[in-house]
Formats: C-alpha cells, sequence, structure tokens
C-alpha cells in the first residue's frame, strides 16, 4: 500500500489562495482528494501519468490548477478564490483518471496517508 504525504494546507480567508504540496513520484498518476466534516472523501483533481488526463471537479474548476515539479518530485494542487466549502481535509492518492470526467483513488482499500487541514473562514 502506497500513502502520500500532503502539506500546504492553513486557515485562509474566502478568497484567498494556497498552494498543496504532495510527495510522491511526479511521474504516477496522482489525485487529490478531500474530505469535508461529516462528509466522505471526494476527488478534487487529478492527473495521469504523462500529464494526458487531467480532471477538476466542478467545485473547484477554474480555481484550481494541477501541476507538478519532476525535480523535486512533488504534485501540486493550487486553489485560488478559496470559499468555506473548500474546508475539509485535503489527501493526495494513487489515482485512476478517467478523462477530465472523473477519478478515484487507484486502492480504495488502502486508505489514506497523512492529510492536510484546509479552513476557510473570516
Amino acid at each position: 500500500q502506497v500513502h502520500f504525504e500532503a502539506s500546504g494546507g492553513g486557515l485562509v480567508q474566502p478568497g484567498g489562495s494556497l498552494r498543496l504540496s504532495c510527495a510522491a513520484s511526479a511521474y504516477a498518476s496522482i489525485g487529490w482528494f478531500r474530505q469535508a466534516p461529516g462528509k466522505g472523501h471526494t476527488g478534487v483533481s487529478c492527473i495521469s501519468s504523462g500529464d494526458a488526463m487531467i480532471y477538476y471537479a466542478d467545485s473547484v474548476k477554474g480555481r484550481s490548477t494541477i501541476s507538478r515539479d519532476f525535480t523535486d518530485n512533488l504534485t501540486y494542487l493550487q486553489l485560488n478564490d478559496l470559499r468555506p466549502d473548500d474546508t475539509a481535509v485535503y489527501y493526495c492518492a494513487p489515482a485512476t483518471v478517467f478523462g477530465s470526467q472523473y477519478c478515484e483513488p487507484s486502492d480504495a482499500s488502502a486508505g489514506w496517508g497523512q492529510g492536510t487541514q484546509v479552513t476557510v473562514s473570516s
């Protein structure tokens, strides 16, 4: 089982920005998922191996960018214009990407690595 560590979260005011980092192979298919209080995990953004496919959830489309740093083997999620309903614990994990329509964790039974808390509040 492969678990990745997410970092970069914090407390930010509405309209602010954060860049989340995932220490994972920059060549793998990676997904960002989040779990809001009292809810299950949902896909936020995923990028396939070779960057051929990228998925954004409708809730973050136009406000987020997924990218990689091949030198440092990091995958990033830039979140802009943050809203209170973006408040969640964000996780990164190996993902299966179905074009731009959907993505899911590659191994649903693997559990989750260390997430990073994003809190959007004034």
